[in-house]
């Protein structure tokens, strides 16, 4: 399937809604649960979703249509989350991932894209050459990813408590 912005960008509006629907008045030991040693949260990956607001796609694509491959992008650090502030409630990490989500979807809209502009490339720092089309695609891509993730955290709270129909629950496989 090829890349329709129009598409794509109704994924993106959605996520904000679907995770607070999902965690966004969920217990906070529920949303601070983790599947092991070394995993995220519910809470961790929304922290995550918001630094990626913040750094990420927007202004990636910027640079990608202003300076080409010529400048590579920033890093992108994917435990930012963990320098945060973690006392706030997770229903204020979803007001603000919405806020900066609709932010940047308004941004998305002026920059005017058409599929002409997908080709274009930029320089990710690990990946090498990457085209705009890439990246937003991997936005809606990351997206649903972790929109999996937190279902999957989340079912794992009751890992055990299925008894024997846990070989029926793929979820818990993953």
């Amino acid at each position: 399937m090829q890349l329709k912005l129009s598409e794509a960008t109704q994924i993106l509006e959605r996520t904000p809604s679907v995770l607070t629907a999902m965690i966004g008045d969920a217990p906070d030991g529920w949303v601070r649960a983790r599947e092991g040693s070394g995993t995220w949260s519910c809470y961790d990956i929304v922290g995550h979703l918001i630094h990626g607001e913040l750094t990420d796609w927007i202004p990636r694509a910027r640079i990608i249509l202003e300076h080409g491959p010529e400048k590579a992008f920033e890093p992108f650090d994917r435990f930012a989350q963990f320098r945060e502030d973690q006392s706030r409630p997770i229903s204020a990490l979803l007001e603000q991932f919405e806020f900066l989500r609709r932010e940047n979807l308004t941004a998305l809209e002026a920059l005017n894209l058409t599929e002409n502009d997908f080709p274009r490339r930029g320089l990710h720092p690990e990946l090498g050459e990457v085209t705009l089309g890439q990246l937003l695609s991997s936005w809606v891509v990351h997206d649903l990813s972790h929109i999996s993730q937190i279902a999957r955290v989340s079912a794992k709270q009751y890992e055990y408590q299925v008894g024997p129909w846990r070989d029926y629950m793929s979820i818990l496989k993953a």
